[in-house]
């Protein structure tokens, strides 16, 4: 959806009031958190959409480890998962049966339990999750609060949403295809659980707005601005390819739209990059702000598990705007 367009609508919902919600719409976070005890906070979170890839079983996965890094952003761990499906009578019951084979394997990965969900009929398949994870009510990671001096790392290269668009118009090869799909569906547990140990700022993932959407949600109305290395920002296999061709999704143009008067790019960024970073993820890596001497240890951690990382830039002090150097 148009951000404007969701913006104008959630300014005029009701507020809720309940004080022991923790996060709610006021933040564009990426759940919401409700305390429940001293010790015990829910997360709760929805996600679906439409197939990116015409395998039912991947389609499933992605979807499924979509929906679940929304609590992984919070700094929470996933419990219970209801499946969100709108699917059409004209497919055989076998392909809805692989997409939610799919989703519930990933779902068992996250250590969650699937217990349910509704379906409609509908036109074209759409599959997700509504998600509730748990936290402590004291170590949520909101969107907000970089810090300057926070270093930023980014746990997925980006390009899914134009390597999503290459896969329809069959621009590419099966095993950069399979690779793209590969990263979307792999769980970002695997960042989050080491990063959890460790001091963090501020923490997103990127999807639907692309890395500057939500970055820019990490600064808006601060003091703060965060400074990138467009050098160091990690792409997927043939992105510069794809871009350069012209083979980006409506959506990237829409979240460059959106942000315009808050980013600022360096003439030596090549444009093709530009709308790398406006790309629309489908299952994108978690974006953490912390600081240095936190960063220092989580990188030990991460390269002896294998987590993939990039540091890609720097808090600094501003006015709630992104640079790209």
């Amino acid at each position: 959806m148009d951000p404007k367009i969701l913006a104008q609508v959630l300014r005029h919902l009701p507020k809720p009031t309940d004080k022991n919600l923790i996060i709610g719409l006021d933040t564009s976070d990426d759940a919401a958190v409700y305390r429940l005890n001293e010790e015990q906070a829910i997360i709760q979170t929805l996600d679906f959409f439409t197939p990116m890839v015409d395998d039912p079983y991947l389609f499933g996965q992605v979807a499924a480890a979509n929906s679940l890094s929304d609590v992984y952003a919070m700094g929470g761990r996933p419990l219970l998962a209801l499946n969100i499906v709108c699917f059409p009578n004209c497919l055989k019951p076998e392909v809805l049966h692989e997409i939610l084979r799919g989703g519930s394997e990933k779902v068992m990965e996250a250590g969650a339990s699937t217990v349910g969900g509704h379906s409609v009929e509908d036109d074209e398949p759409k599959y997700g999750l509504s998600v509730t994870g748990i936290v402590h009510p004291n170590k949520v990671w909101a969107n907000q609060g970089s810090q300057v001096g926070d270093c930023l790392i980014l746990t997925k290269p980006l390009g899914s949403g134009i390597l999503s668009t290459a896969i329809k118009a069959e621009l590419i090869s099966a095993t950069t295809a399979q690779k793209a799909i590969d990263w979307m569906r792999l769980l970002n547990k695997y960042a989050a659980e080491p990063a959890q140990k460790r001091k963090i700022s501020a923490a997103t993932d990127v999807t639907g707005f692309g890395l500057i959407g939500h970055a820019l949600e990490m600064v808006q109305n601060t003091t703060t601005d965060l400074l990138f290395y467009s050098s160091e920002i990690p792409v997927m296999d043939q992105v510069q390819d794809m871009a350069e061709m012209g083979i980006i999704p409506a959506g990237a143009y829409r979240n460059k739209e959106h942000v315009a008067n808050k980013v600022t790019y360096a003439t030596t960024m090549p444009l093709w990059m530009q709308d790398a970073v406006a790309d629309p993820q489908t299952s994108g890596g978690l974006l953490l702000s912390m600081p240095w001497s936190e960063w220092l240890l989580l990188k030990e951690e991460y390269d002896c598990l294998g987590v993939h990382y990039a540091v890609i830039g720097q808090a600094v002090q501003g006015s709630g705007r992104l640079h790209f150097q």
